[in-house]
C-alpha cells in the first residue's frame, strides 16, 4: 500500500535504522453506542475504529511504531503512550497543552514512536491524554517485545490483565460534578464499578462459554466472563496494568505463587508475593506456574479496589472483582476465604536487571503538594501554592519558538522548571495530603532513592535521610506517594523535551495537580530542525490556539498576560476594612455599655425591649453606612 506525502512526513523523521522496520497502525477515534463491560448499565464509551475496547498493541523492539490518529468524536483528542521516551521528539509525546494542541474534530495526527532506538522492553499502555478522554475508554494495553527477554526462556505463554474502575456517567458530567461549588471538599467521583479482562497476542480474550454478554461487547470477557485457561505445569508471564482514573487495586491468585520479574519496563530480580498493590497507571509482570493437581478444581483471580481511596463506598458497589483461572470447562471454582489484610508492594525493594548506580545529584526541586477550597469556592489541587492550568502555547512550541529566551523559566508560566542537560535531577515530592498519589514523569524513568512515611517528622524511623551512592536503586515510570509521605526520585536530564509530571488520578490532574519539566530548551530547537510536521501548527491554527511565543503566546518571555492562573487561596483573617469596621462595632459596643452603666446610676432603668430596639436601630445605621461589610474579603 501506497503512503501520503503525509504519512511519509513523520517516517522521515526517523533514522535510517528506523525505517528497516515500521508497525503502522490506523485507528479512527469513535464513538461506540450502548457498551456495558459490567453488566450493569449500557453507555456511550469511546473506541477505535467503532469498536471497544481498543485494540492491544503489541510492537518488537526492533521496530517504530507509527499510528495515525483521526478524531471522529466532537472533542479534541490526543494519544499518550504512556511510558514511551520520545528522545529527541516530545513533541509526539500527546500530552494535551504540553507537547500540541490537540486534534480537532475531523482532522489526524501521524504519531511516531520510536521504540528500536530507545532501548526500552516490557509492559506499557496507551491512552487518550486530552481532558480526561481515556476515562470513557480510549485506552489500551502497549508491549513492547524483545527477541531476548530477560525472562524469556522462563515461560511458556503470556497474558495480559488488564484493570480499571468504571463509571457509568461520561467524564465531563463527572468533571463538572467534582470541580464545582456544590463539593467544596473536592470529594472525587467514586466509581460504580470496576473491570477486569485479559488480551494475548494482540486479541482480547473472548467471554467464558455459556455466559450472555451484552452484544456491543460480546467478543470480551469481562470480570466473571473472562478467564485464563491454563495447563497443568506450564509457567506464564502475567502482565497486569492498571488504566483506571482513581483506584488503586489490590491483586493476587488463589492456589498459586507470583513472581515479580518487571515494573513499568524495568526487568528486575525474582520477588516473591503473595499479593501485588498497583496503583493506577503502574505495571507490573509476573510468573505464574501452573498446578499440576487440577482434575476437580479451577481458581479464583481477585482483584480488589482501594476503597481507602473513596470519601464514601455507596451500598449498592461492589469493589471486588472476581475472575478465574481455568484448567478444565468441567471443573468447580475453588474461591479461598477473604484475606485478613491488604498488603502494599514495596517497590523500592525491587533490585533492576541493567544496574544503573544513582549518580550525585546536581539540582533538587522540592514540590510540596495538597489540596484546599479557594476563593472561588471549588476544591483544586496545587503544587508549591500553585494550580497548573494548560498553557496557551503549549510548552514543547514555546521551546521551540522563543530562541536564546526559551532559557528563560519565566516564559512557560509559574508551574514550570527548566533543567539543564545533563543534570541530575532529584524530584523531593511532598504528600500534605492524606491520600495515596501516583506521580507520574513523561519522557524518563526515575530512581526512587528514598521514601519517607511522615517527611516532615524528626523521627529518622519515619523520614530517614537520603543515602547517596546507591548502587543500584529501582527505576519506574508511575511512583505512589502516600499520605503524609514523601519520595525522591532521581533522573539524569539527558531527554531535551517538555515533560508534564503529574498525579495520574486523572480527577487530580484535572484539579491542578501537575507541573512542567523543560529540559534543554535550547538543545530542543537543534533537535527540531526540518522534524517538526507542519501539521502540529496548522491543527493549532484550526483551533485558534497561537504556536509561538511564551506560554501565553506574546513574544516577550515575561509578558503573561492573558495567562490562565487560579484560583486563588482565600485569605482567611482580618482585612483593614474588616478591622476598622470591628473596631467601630467595639467602640458603639462600649459606649452603648456605659450609657447603660451611666442611666442606671441616675435612678433610671431600662428594659430589654428598649436595649433591642436600640441595638437594632444601631446595626441598620451600621448596614446603611456600609460599616459591616467586607470584614471578609477573598482575594481576587
Amino acid at each position: 500500500m501506497s503512503l501520503s506525502c503525509r504519512q511519509l512526513l513523520p517516517l522521515l523523521a526517523l533514522s535510517s535504522s528506523a525505517l528497516a522496520g515500521v508497525q503502522e497502525l490506523w485507528w479512527n477515534v469513535t464513538y461506540v453506542q450502548d457498551a456495558n463491560p459490567d453488566g450493569l448499565f449500557e453507555r456511550r464509551v469511546i473506541g477505535v475504529n467503532g469498536t471497544w475496547p481498543p485494540p492491544p498493541i503489541e510492537v518488537s523492539t526492533t521496530d517504530s511504531l507509527l499510528v495515525h490518529v483521526t478524531n471522529s468524536i466532537d472533542q479534541l483528542t490526543t494519544l499518550h503512550h504512556h511510558g514511551m521516551y520520545f528522545n529527541a521528539t516530545s513533541w509526539m509525546d500527546g500530552a494535551m497543552g504540553v507537547s500540541q494542541c490537540g486534534i480537532p474534530p475531523g482532522d489526524t495526527f501521524d504519531y511516531v514512536v520510536p521504540i528500536n532506538s530507545s532501548g526500552q522492553v516490557g509492559t506499557y499502555w496507551a491512552h487518550g491524554h486530552a481532558n480526561g478522554i481515556y476515562v470513557d475508554g480510549l485506552r489500551t494495553p502497549l508491549l513492547l517485545h524483545s527477541p531476548n527477554e530477560t525472562y524469556g526462556a522462563d515461560y511458556d505463554a503470556e497474558f495480559t490483565i488488564l484493570l480499571s474502575d468504571w463509571y457509568h456517567e461520561e467524564q465531563p458530567v463527572l468533571s463538572a460534578a467534582f470541580i464545582n461549588i456544590a463539593n467544596p471538599a473536592g470529594a472525587e467521583p467514586i466509581p460504580d464499578s470496576a473491570l477486569i479482562y485479559f488480551s494475548q497476542n494482540g486479541s482480547y480474550l473472548p467471554p467464558i462459554p455459556g455466559s450472555n454478554p451484552s452484544p456491543v461487547t460480546s467478543a470480551v470477557g469481562f470480570n466473571e466472563n473472562a478467564t485464563l485457561p491454563f495447563e497443568p505445569g506450564k509457567t506464564y508471564r502475567l502482565r497486569i496494568i492498571n488504566f483506571g482514573a482513581f483506584a488503586g487495586f489490590y491483586f493476587w491468585i488463589d492456589g498459586h505463587e507470583m513472581q515479580i520479574i518487571e515494573a513499568d519496563g524495568t526487568d528486575t530480580q525474582e520477588q516473591s508475593v503473595d499479593m501485588l498493590s498497583v496503583s493506577v497507571a503502574q505495571r507490573y509482570s509476573v510468573l505464574v506456574t501452573a498446578r499440576n493437581d487440577t482434575t476437580s478444581s479451577n481458581w479464583a483471580i481477585h482483584a480488589n479496589m482501594d476503597t481507602t481511596m473513596f470519601d464514601t463506598v455507596p451500598s449498592n458497589l461492589n469493589p471486588n472483582l472476581t475472575s478465574s483461572i481455568t484448567y478444565s470447562t468441567s471443573a468447580n471454582l475453588t474461591n479461598l476465604s477473604p484475606v485478613s489484610s491488604y498488603i502494599t508492594t514495596n517497590d523500592s525493594a525491587l533490585v533492576p536487571i541493567d544496574i544503573v548506580p544513582a549518580l550525585s545529584p546536581t539540582n533538587t526541586l522540592q514540590l510540596a503538594f495538597n489540596f484546599e477550597t479557594m476563593d472561588d469556592g471549588t476544591n483544586h489541587a496545587f503544587i508549591n501554592d500553585v494550580v497548573y492550568n494548560s498553557p496557551v502555547v503549549p510548552a514543547i512550541m514555546s521551546a521551540l519558538s522563543l530562541g536564546e529566551n526559551a532559557t528563560s523559566l519565566e516564559a512557560y508560566g509559574p508551574y514550570s522548571f527548566v533543567i539543564n542537560y545533563g543534570d541530575v535531577i532529584d524530584l523531593v515530592v511532598q504528600n500534605g495530603d492524606t491520600g495515596k498519589h501516583p506521580f507520574h514523569l513523561h519522557g524518563y524513568k526515575v530512581q526512587i532513592v528514598n521514601r519517607a512515611t511522615q517527611y516532615n517528622s524528626t523521627d529518622p524511623s519515619l523520614n530517614p535521610p537520603l543515602i547517596e551512592g546507591q548502587a543500584n536503586p529501582m527505576r519506574r515510570d508511575t511512583v505512589t506517594i502516600t499520605g503524609g509521605g514523601s519520595v525522591t526520585l532521581r533522573f539524569v536530564a539527558n531527554n531535551p523535551g517538555a515533560w508534564i509530571f503529574h498525579c495520574h488520578i486523572e480527577w487530580h490532574l484535572e484539579s491542578g495537580l501537575a507541573v512542567q519539566l523543560i529540559t534543554a530548551p535550547l538543545q530542543i530547537q537543534e533537535q527540531a530542525l526540518g522534524r517538526v510536521p507542519a501539521f502540529m501548527y496548522e491543527q493549532c491554527s484550526a483551533l485558534g490556539v497561537p504556536s509561538s511565543g511564551n506560554a501565553a503566546g506574546h513574544a516577550s518571555p515575561t509578558d503573561l498576560s492573558g495567562l490562565p492562573l487560579g484560583p486563588a487561596f482565600q485569605v482567611l483573617g482580618w482585612l483593614p476594612k474588616g478591622i476598622g469596621a470591628m473596631a467601630g462595632c467595639v467602640l458603639t459596643a462600649i459606649i452603648g455599655i456605659l450609657t447603660v452603666v451611666w442611666y442606671s446610676a441616675m435612678g433610671g432603668t431600662i428594659s430589654e425591649e428598649e436595649i433591642e430596639e436600640l441595638v437594632r436601630q444601631r446595626i441598620e445605621e451600621k448596614e446603611r453606612k456600609g460599616k459591616f461589610f467586607g470584614l471578609f474579603k477573598k482575594k481576587t
